[in-house]
Parts: structure tokens; C-alpha cells; sequence
């Protein structure tokens, strides 16, 4: 077991999906608001008929959801549409509270916050909780290799800092601001390159054993206040970033070890590059 491995492996599997929820009161309080919501929705529908009897105006009404559109009560579509966006709502709340983001790439990361928001996600059922968080901590270990792959991809290899068969301790971020005419007003933060040093940031908490930082307070909002406070370098605990007019960063890591695990990855993946590096 390479070392790093050892922070991913500090739990047992059924060690209880999400410790922090009980699923099963969750599932109970799920099943008791969609009943009332399904007996105020026939209560609706039974005002609407009567009003209709009486030559009178049917009144009509909106279900309006942050998870889904607005959707009218009386459509017939209403109690689906009520169950999705419960469910919805619960899967991004269990995810938040499993701390299974911290081990997801960025693309992973996406890929989940796509079903919630497409409405693909499981019904809420205790058997399927379980059978998808046993999976995901299952892969983690991989899921997080995989971040590790998908930032040394992203790497450019346009300058002889950038080493193409490992980490080194010094890289060249292309890109980092976009420039819109002249001066430090100029250069806007690429959100895009932003995410990679998220995920990069990420990787060093986790093989530091420490916790993720709430993205709210994450990189690029340390950047953006570097920026209020005009200046150009932004110093962090695992690395020191220094950016340019013309939109480069310069990211100079600040603890080798670290940057030796990240090479322990590659080395699983790339055996034969980092070979020929030693060369």
C-alpha cells in the first residue's frame, strides 16, 4: 500500500454510509411529507371541482422547487414532480454530509451534480442510500488517482518547469486570468483554471491528511481578495502562486513530500514514463 492510501483507508466500509444521517428517519420524514403533500394535492383537486360545480372560478396553483421548475398543481404530472424534487434534494444534502466530494475529481464531481440537477438519481430508498454509498467508498480510492491523472493532464508543457513524465516542484498555469485590455482591472479569474487548482489543493489536504476547505473560501476566492488588495502572488500552506499581466501563473510548491505521493500516483499509471524520466 502506497503511503497516501493509508488516509483513504482510515474506515471500514460499513462503517455507516453517511455517520452524520439517520437514513432510515430520513426515509421516514421523506415518506411523510410526500403524503401530505400528495393529500394536499388531492385536497386541490377536490376545491377545483367544486368551484367548477358551482359555476365558480377554478382556482389554480404552483409547485415551485430550487430542484425542478414550476410545475402546476393540477397537472397530472404534480406528484412525480414532487417526489423528484424531494429526492433530489435529499441525495445532494446525503452527499454533502457522506464527505465523499472531497475524494471526486472535478469531473465526477460534475457528472453527480448533473444527475441531481437532470433528475436522474435513484428514488430515496434505504437499499438504494446504501448500494450507492458503499459504492462510492468503495471507489474513492480510485476516484481520488483519477484527480491526481486528470490535474497532471491538464499541466502544460510549454515551459522546462512543467516535467512531462512527473511532478516537479514548480509549474506554469496557462491561462489563469483572461485579459481584457490593460492594467491589473484587466485580467478576469478562468474559472476553468481555478477548478484545476481547487482539485490540486484538494489533493494536497487529502494526502495531508487534513480536511477539504469549503470551496466558498477556496482558491479563487483567495485570489480574488489578493486582487482587491492589488497584488499579484498569493501565498498558501501547500503552495505559492504568482501571476502575470499577460494571464500565466506561476505555482511554486511548498512541501516536496507531498509533491512525492503525487509522483507515487503517476508512477502506478505512467510506469514506463517516469522509468524513462530516471534515465
Amino acid at each position: 500500500m502506497y503511503q497516501w492510501e493509508n488516509n483513504l483507508a482510515d474506515e471500514p466500509a460499513n462503517a455507516g454510509v453517511v455517520p452524520s444521517v439517520g437514513i432510515e428517519n430520513l426515509i421516514n420524514m421523506r415518506t411523510a411529507a410526500m403524503e401530505r403533500y400528495l393529500h394536499a394535492l388531492k385536497l386541490l383537486q377536490e376545491a377545483g371541482e367544486i368551484a367548477e360545480a358551482a359555476k365558480l372560478r377554478r382556482v389554480d396553483f404552483d409547485i415551485n422547487s430550487s430542484y425542478h421548475g414550476k410545475t402546476s398543481a393540477s397537472d397530472r404530472d404534480a406528484p412525480k414532480t414532487i417526489q423528484q424534487a424531494i429526492d433530489k434534494s435529499a441525495w445532494h444534502y446525503l452527499m454533502n454530509e457522506s464527505g465523499m466530494r472531497t475524494f471526486m475529481d472535478a469531473d465526477a464531481r460534475k457528472e453527480w451534480d448533473s444527475q441531481i440537477f437532470n433528475g436522474t438519481v435513484p428514488e430515496l430508498t434505504i437499499d438504494n442510500v446504501e448500494s450507492t454509498f458503499n459504492l462510492l467508498h468503495t471507489q474513492r480510492g480510485e476516484m481520488f488517482e483519477r484527480g491526481v491523472i486528470s490535474c497532471f493532464r491538464r499541466l502544460s508543457w510549454n515551459y522546462k518547469t512543467n516535467e512531462p513524465f512527473k511532478f516537479g516542484m514548480r509549474i506554469i498555469v496557462n491561462q489563469l486570468f483572461r485579459v481584457y485590455g490593460s492594467g491589473d482591472s484587466s485580467l478576469y479569474l478562468n474559472s476553468g483554471k481555478c477548478d484545476e487548482l481547487e482539485d490540486l489543493l484538494r489533493v494536497f489536504t487529502v494526502l495531508d491528511g487534513k480536511p477539504q476547505a469549503d470551496h466558498r473560501n477556496g482558491v479563487g476566492h483567495a485570489i480574488d481578495v489578493a486582487k482587491s488588495e492589488r497584488k499579484m502572488e498569493l501565498d498558501g500552506e501547500y503552495f505559492h502562486l504568482r501571476w502575470y499581466k499577460k494571464g500565466s501563473g506561476h505555482l511554486t510548491f511548498k512541501r516536496a513530500d507531498l509533491v512525492d505521493r503525487l509522483n507515487q500516483i503517476l508512477a502506478k499509471h505512467y510506469p514506463r514514463a517516469l522509468a524513462y524520466d530516471r534515465k
